[in-house]
């Protein structure tokens, strides 16, 4: 072998041999690369999915509370309504009870009343009172019971109010009590139960 063969084949065998340790070295950085790009994809997606998790809780939480409000706004509403059609229904019935105030049934539920009380008295001592615009069938109702009758100071729409002192007793079959507690008990039903 020649000087210039020995120099070539030293010269391949160097580069062959600088090509492989090239090559794995090239190879090694590139697993490193690729062990860390896959250790970085690995953690970008955790890092997503509990952002994502979080942002559906989020997002979960914003509808609840924009239903909850939704919902408690109308009920305000509702309310409101049904509070408004209440004070409707409830000046018609007081119309209706002036209306009827104007009959002669009206004097006729004035005596049966006024009978009761005084069967309930038992012959305590008691006083009737009848409403101040009850005034002019004063007289024909105390014919008719037998029983002195006293104009209240205090309107109560219609009916009669007694008191027996003795027994500490009042008897409240006025209108205005009875249409106040009707009122107070006057409920709405919704079509599907809901009060």
């Amino acid at each position: 072998m020649t000087l210039e063969e020995k120099i070539a084949h030293l010269q391949a065998t160097s580069m062959e041999e600088a090509r492989v340790e090239g090559n794995a070295i090239i190879d090694s950085y590139r697993e490193a690369l690729q062990k860390v790009f896959d250790d970085h994809k690995e953690e970008a997606m955790l890092q997503s999915e509990t952002r994502i998790k979080a942002e559906t809780v989020n997002a979960r939480q914003q509808i609840n509370q924009a239903s909850a409000k939704a919902q408690l706004e109308l009920k305000r509403r509702q309310s409101k309504i049904q509070l408004e059609l209440k004070d409707k229904v409830f000046e018609e019935a007081c119309a209706l009870v002036q209306d009827y105030m104007k009959t002669n049934a009206y004097e006729d539920y004035l005596l049966k009343c006024i009978r009761k009380a005084v069967a309930f008295a038992d012959g305590d001592q008691m006083t009737i009172y009848i409403n101040p615009s009850d005034e002019n069938c004063r007289f024909s109702l105390e014919d008719a019971s037998g029983v002195q009758l006293t104009v209240s100071s205090e309107d109560f729409i219609g009916g009669i109010r007694a008191v027996i002192r003795e027994r500490n007793i009042l008897i409240d079959n006025s209108f205005k009590t009875q249409l106040r507690n009707e009122y107070d008990s006057f409920l709405f039903s919704g079509g599907d139960g809901i009060a």
